[in-house]
């Protein structure tokens, strides 16, 4: 899911954005001058133009070229032990059951075992509870659809765009380059198959689009998985919802059998397409269980929603929900993502020291319990924000602030064993430094730093200043907790980069300075978890227009001619990005086009747009993945 504009991380050495835009050929530097633009790779024409006749005839000015599908693969990777081995490092007895489905229009609990707290008629009655608005409508679907082979004539390449990127570099052998996608905006099948309620049910309660039915992906995940090995992803990133795999949430509740049985057909499936699984545990579809009696719409301290990580039973709750998926998968899964996007939906800061401690926990099982051999990190949001006049001081002090709140609050204690950024603990309510031992145990506890980098957003020091907002609340004051004023554009007044239907604009060479900023101030290597872009107006067009999606072609392609700048120039180590999203899909109660295949919402039909073969043509030629 695409992050908003938001803000966090302070670092305890004074890594001063200017001197970081300095070493990255001063990008971030407004430096005047005056001329045409040079162009140093040309060479010297001749004095004067040589006119002559010559034979015409018509000719195709294309070559016609196909998407190279994922090959075939000849044997299965492991990355942890399997199902029975870990079972036996977990401790404990796993039960599963199954439960039915709640239909649209049922009112009653018609189940007898009313003793059973974890019985059909408790799950049938978590959804009684959770009141669904205008819940009508299932989707054309209610059993796993196999997939028909794509006619070769869906994969011919698009005409290029007149101007892409040039440039000389290879992705490195480890960089994993796929796309992603999220279970809450595109499974749809809510509460069929023994799923429970999510935060993600009550979040939009007016007339817009619910998560009811979506993309159907719950049913047709075969269908997408072949589409994407067809046209050539290696890396397919999803998340599998916790209310899927735990209805009741807590431990010791029974495990869903088939939600289980769905997601190992799915990651099996992708093994077999010859693409590799990365899996996260949670995307802002927060189990209803941490939020009942809870005004879901109470204002936040940080972020912009209660996603219940604050309650006092969440990190022991998701800590068992880790342990499962690992118990189950870790055998497959290369990546893990703990969780996605975590401050949007912390809503306090005991919200951000749960995830906090959560995560380390996680981590410390899976590689000091289970000896397993892949990664488990994070994945940020954050609009990277830039000083709106970098030769300022006090806009660079608060681009630094802006940033500290954003990420530090997550990667001091995870990446460098360090404290909470100060801005944080003198700003929120209640927070509280971590404890040596705690710091020692938290540190060093993730192998990449995950984040979602769609745009950039110009910082400067509002009016009132920042010390008077940060003793206040975002009731008194909108700029509370990051008390600086964030903006699109520039010291002279242009937009930052060419604007999107929504708040993304394309920012590609501060894409460049952030990946710079974040891999010197935290020390671990970068993950691009997301990053994308809603076409102005596409939503409107006729669908032959909305195949032809050149601005969007545009954002990716030069988002990843920068990232290889990035790391042959800067010697950033950046191992892997994950495009949003493979589909337009559910935008939390809109349909924002974010995807790069159109979708019938009638009929489910998928059809790729141009930036698809666009983006995977771009990495298949710099060949470092070996397609």
């Amino acid at each position: 899911m695409p992050s908003m504009i938001v803000g966090q991380s302070k670092m305890k050495s004074t890594l001063a954005l200017a001197a970081i835009a300095a070493a990255v050929q001063a990008q971030e530097v407004y430096i005047t001058t005056t001329g045409y633009e040079t162009r140093p790779q040309c060479t010297q024409p001749p004095a004067t133009p040589s006119y002559r006749f010559q034979p015409f005839s018509f000719t195709l000015n294309e070559t016609v070229r196909y998407a190279i599908p994922v090959p075939s693969p000849t044997s299965t990777p492991t990355f942890g032990p399997g199902y029975k081995e870990a079972l036996k490092k977990l401790n404990t007895t796993l039960s599963t059951t199954t439960w039915g489905s709640w239909l649209p229009g049922q009112t009653v609990v018609e189940a007898t075992d009313t003793s059973d707290k974890y019985g059909q008629a408790a799950w049938s009655s978590q959804w009684l509870h959770a009141s669904l608005v205008n819940y009508t409508t299932v989707g054309l679907y209610t059993t796993t659809v196999e997939p028909t082979p794509l006619p070769s004539s869906q994969l011919v390449l698009p005409p290029k765009d007149y101007s892409t990127p040039t440039d000389c570099y290879d992705f490195p052998e480890d960089f994993a380059f796929g796309v992603a996608g999220s279970a809450s905006q595109i499974e749809g099948a809510i509460a069929l198959e023994g799923r429970g309620p999510t935060l993600m049910e009550k979040f939009i309660q007016d007339g817009q689009p619910k998560d009811y039915v979506t993309n159907e992906n719950y049913y047709l995940y075969k269908q997408d998985i072949q589409r994407l090995a067809a046209i050539g992803v290696k890396y397919y990133s999803f998340t599998i919802p916790w209310s899927r795999i735990l209805p009741f949430t807590v431990p010791g509740s029974p495990i869903n059998k088939q939600g289980l049985k769905h997601y190992d057909d799915l990651i099996n499936y992708v093994l077999e397409m010859g693409m590799l699984p990365v899996v996260t545990m949670i995307h802002f579809d927060t189990p209803m269980y941490f939020l009942n009696g809870v005004d879901i719409s109470a204002v936040p301290d940080i972020g912009y929603n209660n996603g219940g990580y604050w309650h006092p039973e969440f990190k022991d709750a998701f800590v068992n929900y880790g342990k499962i998926l690992f118990t189950h998968f870790a055998d497959r899964v290369p990546f893990w993502v703990t969780f996605n996007e975590p401050l949007l939906y912390a809503f306090n800061f005991t919200g951000i020291d749960n995830v906090v401690h959560a995560h380390a926990e996680l981590y410390h099982y899976y590689h000091d319990v289970l000896n397993a051999t892949g990664k488990v990190g994070f994945k940020l949001n954050d609009n990277f924000g830039v000083p709106k006049n970098p030769h300022n001081r006090t806009d660079v002090d608060a681009a630094n602030r802006f940033n500290a709140m954003q990420l530090g609050g997550f990667g001091n204690p995870i990446c460098l064993g360090e404290q909470y950024p100060k801005s944080l603990l003198d700003t929120l309510p209640g927070a509280k430094p971590l404890s040596k031992h705690e710091l020692e145990y938290i540190g060093k506890t993730s192998d990449f730093f995950g984040i979602d980098p769609y745009t950039a957003t110009v910082i400067s020091v509002p009016a009132d200043g920042i010390e008077a907002c940060a003793k206040q609340n975002l009731t008194a004051n909108p700029l509370y907790p990051y008390c600086v004023t964030q903006e699109t554009t520039n010291v002279y007044g242009w937009n930052i980069g060419y604007r999107s239907e929504s708040y993304v604009y394309i920012t590609p060479t501060y894409l460049r300075s952030y990946l710079f900023y974040l891999w010197n101030t935290y020390k671990t290597p970068i993950i691009i978890g997301e990053f994308g872009y809603p076409v102005q107006g596409e939503m409107d067009r006729e669908l032959i227009d909305k195949l032809f999606d050149s601005p969007r072609s545009q954002y990716y392609l030069s988002y990843m001619s920068e990232t290889l700048k990035s790391i042959w120039e800067d010697g950033v180590h950046v191992i892997g990005a994950f495009a949003w999203s493979f589909m337009d899909n559910w935008e939390f109660g809109s349909w924002t086009p974010f995807g790069m295949q159109v979708v019938n919402m009638t009929s489910q039909e998928r059809y790729f747009k141009k930036s698809f073969f666009d983006l995977v043509d771009y990495v298949g030629a710099r060949n470092g993945l070996g397609y």
